[in-house]
């Protein structure tokens, strides 16, 4: 019999593209503004996010509020719902930081 746990095993994490894929959806969002040096993005000309990859993650710095220098918050995605779940914060900020400005 063969093993089992192989016919359920996820495809493997490939950093580059859920970059690409990241980038993309973040694009839809129209509130953020991606520089034209790659992975980082601008809310009203003000940093908010800085994404990078490596082999095996994909590395985020996530501003806690849009500021001329911000206090940022790192992230590393090791799997697809990591990525998820970031995108899904970056969201719900976007929305709470279009909310609070007049």
């Amino acid at each position: 019999m063969s093993n089992d746990e192989d016919f359920f095993a996820l495809p493997p994490f490939k950093p580059a593209e859920a970059l690409v894929k990241l980038k993309r959806d973040l694009r839809d969002l129209r509130s953020l503004t991606e520089r034209s040096g790659g992975g980082s993005f601008d809310m009203q000309g003000q940093p908010v996010l800085q994404l990078s990859s490596d082999d095996t993650q994909l590395h985020a710095r996530l501003a806690k509020r849009p500021a001329r220098s911000p206090e940022w918050e790192s992230r590393s995605c090791k799997n697809a719902a990591e990525v998820r779940r970031l995108l899904d914060d970056i969201r719900r900020r976007v929305a709470q930081w279009t909310d609070d400005t007049p």
